[in-house]
């Protein structure tokens, strides 16, 4: 069903996303899906979960609010409670994890069990907010996924703003804390410049080669995280940021209201793929901004939905004889390495998802 006035477009998508869902599913069992093949739509997938075991839980809950089937929806309860090893890990990756995988209290009665994932979020947000380190004011990226533990990336604040906020007054502090830093280091140069090393010798901060300044998904989701404090009054009155600047540079220096609707994976690299769940993820944090009381919402709305229609146009599959429909293809999972350059992506479908649920009226924004 498809909210009055909205783009029919957008419903007609939305089902053949979530109707994905059903094939992954199956698929995959208890696993939890990264990427998938864009020739035949097998998933590479992971028992643990990885840092995108969130989105999948996440686009669980989105079927069983779509479709009011009780078994999605205990098929999405017990997905998310297979994410709970994750609340204590030493990453702070646990905002995409446990945010994406537990906020879904504006889906219908019935089609979501708020209780546990209140529990479970309030844990997670407890533990995130025991990690933070008063030295550096954030959550460090941590070692739970290997490699060093003192680092800053642009992708370990996005969901660790509101899942930080949830654990009450200390909790918003730290939220704001750890998005100032975060926008400090990535935003103190010309561009962004996406993740950072701090030297426990020397007690600096030192630029990584990975992920390159030209990563599509670093602007993408700094812009969410700074939006996700503006929805949260008791987070962004804590930010020392001056948040409209920073808004207004993140949409100015990628182009994100006049440049190309699917970004470039690395926009140093002309000849390189795209990155269709940057996109995906920009749609969504624009409909959220749209929702930040004072700000240009025509404009933000606007631009969102015509992203997401290039989405659903040109890289949402149609189906045939060798891959189902429903795949959002085009996505980067790594473009450094060269690994699942033009894939579907589990976050991909996740953000796609939302933003048509959005345009649909069926999501409430200021709460996921």
């Amino acid at each position: 069903m498809t909210a009055p006035g909205a783009p029919q477009w957008a419903g007609y998508a939305l089902d053949s996303v979530l109707a994905r869902v059903a094939a992954t599913e199956a698929e995959v069992g208890e696993r939890f899906p990264l990427y998938a093949d864009p020739a035949d739509g097998r998933w590479t997938s992971t028992r643990r979960g990885s840092w995108t075991g969130g989105f999948w839980a996440g686009l669980l809950w989105l079927r069983a609010g779509r479709t009011g089937d009780p078994d999605h929806r205990s098929a999405a309860a017990d997905c998310m409670r297979r994410l709970g090893p994750w609340a204590e890990a030493d990453t702070a990756t646990r905002g995409l994890i446990l945010w994406y995988g537990t906020a879904a209290e504006h889906l219908p009665r019935g089609a979501f069990d708020a209780r546990a994932a209140a529990a479970l979020r309030a844990r997670a947000a407890a533990a995130c907010l025991d990690a933070v380190d008063a030295r550096l004011g954030m959550v460090p990226w941590g070692g739970a996924l290997g490699g060093p533990r003192f680092l800053a990336r642009a992708d370990g604040v996005p969901g660790m703003v509101p899942l930080l906020a949830a654990a009450g007054p200390d909790g918003a502090a730290a939220a704001a804390s750890h998005l100032d830093a975060h926008l400090a280091l990535c935003l103190g140069g010309d561009g962004v410049l996406p993740a950072w090393r701090f030297d426990e010798e020397t007690a600096r901060w030192q630029r990584c080669a990975s992920p390159a300044p030209g990563w599509s998904r670093g602007p993408a989701w700094l812009l969410l995280a700074t939006v996700d404090a503006l929805l949260r009054p008791e987070v962004a009155r804590r930010l020392s940021t001056p948040v409209d600047r920073t808004v207004e540079r993140l949409l100015a220096g990628e182009g994100v209201l006049t440049g190309p609707l699917v970004p470039l994976a690395d926009h140093t690299r002309r000849d390189g793929p795209c990155d269709t769940s940057a996109a995906a993820i920009t749609a969504v944090a624009l409909l959220k901004l749209a929702r930040v009381p004072g700000r240009r919402a025509g404009r933000y709305t606007e631009r969102a939905t015509a992203i997401l229609n290039r989405l659903v146009r040109r890289h949402l599959s149609r189906g045939g004889p060798d891959r189902p429909s429903g795949m959002l293809l085009d996505g980067c999972y790594e473009a450094d390495r060269g690994v699942a350059v033009r894939h579907e992506v589990i976050w991909g479908d996740y953000f796609l998802a939302v933003g048509l649920a959005a345009l649909v009226g069926v999501v409430d924004l200021t709460r996921t």
